[in-house]
């Protein structure tokens, strides 16, 4: 067995290999020689044209700006999301007392679990019919009608919350956050739920307050999966495609005037809708790039050494 390991090991990673080569690096491979060229989409003829789309990008302010929304998201989404999740895990598996003076979740927790979660059952293609009704720019949306009752806004002036340059990303993030945060609370709760309540209830005998709990024994535990939590929220805040797309105005969305544009709709625009595919695949390299680098950042910037217990 020991002088047959490695060809048995090789048999069973030849397929896998080979499907993976064929179906995930050779397209990355074919974008990129794409890239090089000015391909229409429409047929197989195509000129080689270097890095001039790639130059063109720099030139492109839709598309500048386009990676400026990109980075807002990249910065807002994984930290409100985060922050929110820890938050509410953190007082359903030890932010209250039991009967005996221990540690428990604070009452109904089992429920509040269940609720927090529920958003994450839904697609984003129906998050987006539930928040366009939300976000209405008439005073029978849910938030207009919601303001006009307070007395904030004028029933006959209602918000555009979609259509405002201020205001459309904020709104996106909050659909984003709203989604992700109960996902990544039942992440986060499965991470508590392995910390020992003795280490909770000897630093409640040593008069730590909650918030001192969290930063000394729950944050410092829970690294190791803040860090993943913090890598996904960053990639999807990379693409935020769907929602743009279906939830602002302008062929593939990023209205109003591109003031919710994010990298990847521009991308399709050019690539379905203009016919400057070789364009857009330079677009989906400079993509891929950056959320490879984003990624790397993160996780060096995050990297922190292991507790354990």
């Amino acid at each position: 067995m020991r002088k047959g390991q490695y060809r048995f090991v090789a048999g069973f990673l030849l397929v896998p290999v080979v499907l993976y080569l064929t179906f995930v690096i050779w397209p990355y491979i074919q974008t990129f020689g794409y890239s090089l060229t000015d391909w229409k989409g429409q047929s197989q003829t195509f000129d080689f044209v270097g890095l001039d789309n790639y130059k063109a990008l720099f030139q492109d302010d839709i598309f500048m700006g386009a990676i400026w929304h990109n980075i807002l998201f990249l910065v807002f989404i994984p930290v409100i999301t985060i922050l929110l999740a820890l938050f509410f895990a953190f007082m359903l598996n030890a932010g209250g007392r039991s009967r005996a003076g221990g540690v428990s979740g604070v009452a109904g927790s089992r429920f509040y679990k269940v609720v927090y979660f529920f958003p994450q059952v839904l697609s984003l293609a129906i998050l987006a019919v539930l928040f366009g009704a939300v976000y209405r720019s008439d005073s029978g949306g849910m938030l207009n009608g919601f303001l006009v009752k307070l007395g904030l806004v004028d029933a006959n002036n209602p918000v555009e919350w979609l259509n405002e340059p201020d205001f459309v990303l904020w709104a996106l993030i909050l659909v984003v956050v709203w989604h992700g945060v109960g996902f990544y609370l039942v992440l986060f709760s499965a991470a508590m739920q392995s910390i020992p309540r003795d280490i909770y209830e000897a630093a409640l005998i040593d008069g730590a307050g909650r918030s001192q709990s969290f930063f000394r024994i729950t944050l410092p535990l829970l690294w190791d999966s803040v860090q993943t939590a913090w890598v996904y929220l960053g990639i999807a805040a990379m693409d935020m495609f769907i929602l743009v797309s279906t939830m602002t105005s302008g062929e593939f969305g990023g209205g109003p005037d591109h003031a919710s544009e994010v990298m990847s709709t521009v991308m399709m625009r050019n690539f379905l809708y203009y016919g400057k595919s070789g364009y857009a695949c330079a677009m989906g390299v400079v993509m891929l790039l950056l959320t490879l680098i984003l990624s790397v950042v993160m996780l060096r910037a995050t990297r922190r050494e292991r507790v354990e217990f």
